[in-house]
């Protein structure tokens, strides 16, 4: 056995072998390093004491020019928005104006221009009493000069207003933010909730799964009994940028032919456009899909009408299910053989939804920022709610129904814009089960202007407070369980609907600002910081790779909140543009992989005889006239963009606030007001997105 170092290790340390050496020498460029022994030499250096002074004043120049640089960068971003405001603001050049159609959306804008008219008012008065040293609102408990210390006019009418706000403004604030704070609260513990639930289904590996392959014997002769008979619906509307994509992607499904009948939808006005998708669904019926075009004639109720009207056919009857695809939608070849074997021994089941996947989500920063909330809704609102309730809003496509749970619940009404939540309640109400399938995503397009994804926000929050009203009765008269019915009013409706554009823009948007000239009401810095930095991180989880935008996004969802509030507005007291439907502008993109696989089915058919019949000459003719339609392009409009009136009276609120709070050092609250008021100028000036054409 060989004996332990120890001992030789302790003498090691203490004992000092060799001669200490110094090395000196003239040349500036060469460090000075002391040597105490042998192994000294082997140790790690400071990296201090390795630099001489003209290796330390390299450094520094570079340190400065790095400091000039951002600060170059800096006034160059400064003078480029300033120059944007010149341009748009005061010059209009290609800018249009926001239009408001409703008196609700102009009294609203009234209401946001008085509180910046008071603000700059009350700044002024501000700034003058701060010269003038009368720092009173560095300290929350005031204290109320006497008489006899009274300066001037100025002065006393000064002091008139601190009592004025500390008796009678001071707690309207007080009682309203907290108020707001409650709700804030509840609504971050429900996230938080979720959050938990959604991180219980990834540690369990909780997901809905098929007993077996039913697909196993696909290849055997006479297996076509196995196949349900499944219609795949795909309504739009003048969809000229996506319609061929769909319908390619639709007509590739891997189903037999002799179960499955596509309808195409269409309700286009554009008889140009009318006329391209006729000529797409010709195209593939030749190919021997079955594949039938639809156009209604009196084209009312929207999307809900489109639908209703195509359930109405006779030859509907011998379908059990149907897979209901937008315009814009791609679904894989095997979509139905994932979602149809779900319902095979569930007789309960009436949906299965499938996840939405976005071909443009790095486009820009609008669909980056749309991307994080939409992952956190699928990721974690349908999923936790589809495990332990059964229970969500259907999206409004990627999803297959069982035909008898529509019939059941009324069919498709025409009553408000969120026709898929209408339904989806319903249906939850006589007892159907839902089935989400987070690991089945189908290919879609986010809207890559602010002026599309503003008004498709504008449906989205305005219809279920529609609905909410229609539907209340039925809720509380309904067979479902107590607690389903707390579920569905009070956490489905009223805080996620209702409370959360209600906070978020009272709070953030009115409360805040307000505060900084009421300093008595003044929010908690963990109201403004901590929570929301805390929740937005929540949200962002789903998707890990956009940690970066997370400040942006917070800033950004704040910014919407002016939007959401206006149409819950306007859907809960049922105002003018409550059952507006404006068609989201598409872009028609499309991933590498679903333009190789059109490629290559455009080959096939090509390479592939003709076993079909021969066309007669009037179809012929016919096709040729819509194919040179087709080709003739018509030059591409001028883009434009828009002015948000709301949105920049409010830029320049939070901007007079953040001047407030900077006279009374406010560090966060300054910072906060700050890139708060330069985002609604950003969005007021439309400098987020594309330019809408």
């Amino acid at each position: 056995m060989t004996p332990r170092l120890d001992f030789l290790d302790w003498w090691g340390k203490d004992a000092r072998r060799g001669t200490p050496v110094v090395v000196t020498m003239e040349n500036p460029n060469y460090s000075v390093v002391e040597i105490d022994g042998p192994d000294s030499a082997f140790r790690p250096v400071e990296k201090s004491r390795g630099k001489n002074a003209k290796q330390v004043t390299w450094v520094l120049l570079l340190k400065a020019h790095r400091a000039v640089g951002c600060v170059a960068w800096l006034a160059t971003v400064l003078w480029a928005l300033l120059g944007t405001i010149k341009k748009r603001l005061i010059f209009r050049q290609g800018v249009a104006m926001e239009s408001e159609k409703t008196w609700k959306g102009k009294l609203l804008f009234r209401i946001i221009k008085v509180f910046l008219v008071t603000s700059l008012a009350i700044l002024a008065f501000e700034v003058v009493a701060y010269f003038k040293g009368w720092h009173y609102f560095q300290n929350p408990n005031l204290h109320i000069p006497r008489t006899s210390d009274f300066q001037g006019l100025l002065h006393m009418v000064y002091v008139a207003w601190l009592t004025f706000r500390a008796d009678y403004i001071a707690p309207v604030i007080q009682a309203l933010s907290k108020f707001c704070v409650a709700l804030f609260l509840i609504q971050s513990a429900d996230r938080m909730v979720l959050s938990l639930g959604c991180f219980w289904i990834k540690y369990k590996k909780i997901k809905p799964r098929i007993d077996g392959d039913p697909f196993k014997l696909d290849d055997v002769e006479g297996s076509g009994y196995e196949y349900p008979m499944v219609l795949v619906q795909i309504p739009m509307c003048n969809e000229r940028e996506v319609y061929e994509q769909s319908i390619s992607a639709v007509c590739q499904i891997d189903w037999p032919k002799d179960h499955l009948l596509i309808q195409v939808l269409d309700d286009s006005d554009d008889e140009s456009i009318q006329c391209l998708i006729k000529a797409e669904v010709y195209k593939w019926s030749q190919r021997g899909i079955n594949i039938i075009y639809r156009h209604r004639l009196v084209r009312t109720g929207y999307k809900a009408g489109n639908l209703k009207s195509a359930m109405s056919c006779d030859y509907v009857k011998s379908y059990e299910f149907v897979a209901i695809f937008d315009a814009d939608f791609q679904p894989n070849p095997d979509f139905l053989k994932q979602t149809v074997p779900h319902f095979k021994g569930d007789p309960d089941l009436g949906l299965v939804q499938a996840r939405w996947a976005y071909v443009n989500k790095d486009e820009n920063l609008l669909t980056r920022l749309q991307n994080i909330n939409l992952c956190f809704h699928f990721e974690v609102e349908q999923q936790v709610n589809g495990v332990f309730l059964n229970f969500f809003g259907f999206n409004g496509t990627a999803g297959v129904w069982r035909i008898k749970a529509l019939e059941d619940s009324g069919g498709w009404l025409e009553r408000t814009t969120v026709e898929d939540m209408d339904i989806a309640v319903r249906a939850h109400l006589n007892g159907w089960k839902f089935i989400y399938l987070n690991d089945v995503k189908v290919l879609c397009e986010l809207p890559e202007s602010y002026e599309a994804y503003r008004k498709q926000q504008h449906r989205w929050h305005s219809g279920p407070m529609q609905l909410f009203r229609l539907c209340l009765p039925a809720v509380i008269t309904s067979k479902i369980s107590i607690w389903k019915k707390a579920n569905l009013l009070l956490l489905f409706f009223l805080l996620r609907k209702l409370i959360l554009p209600f906070y978020s823009f009272t709070l953030f948007c009115i409360i805040l600002p307000l505060t900084m000239f009421v300093p008595e009401a003044e929010l908690p810095m963990w109201v403004i910081c901590y929570v929301p930095v805390c929740m937005s991180f929540l949200n962002i989880l789903p998707a890990p790779k956009s940690f970066p935008f997370i400040v942006p996004y917070l800033l950004f969802e704040n910014t919407m909140s002016v939007t959401k509030f206006n149409a819950m507005i306007s859907g809960l007291f049922q105002l003018g543009s409550s059952y507006e439907w404006i068609v989201t502008k598409k872009a028609g993109r499309a991933s590498e992989s679903d333009l190789l696989t059109i490629t290559e089915s455009d080959s096939k058919a090509v390479n592939q005889p003709l076993i079909h019949k021969v066309s007669s000459e009037s179809e012929l003719s016919e096709m040729n006239h819509l194919k040179e339609q087709k080709e003739s392009t018509s030059p591409p409009a001028k883009k434009i963009n828009k002015i948000y009136r709301k949105e920049l009276t409010l830029a320049f609120l939070l901007l007079t606030a953040s001047v407030r709070s900077l006279l009374a050092a406010q560090g966060v609250h300054f910072y906060f007001l700050l890139f708060q008021g330069v985002t609604f100028l950003l969005v007021g000036l439309d400098l987020i997105g594309e330019q809408m054409s």
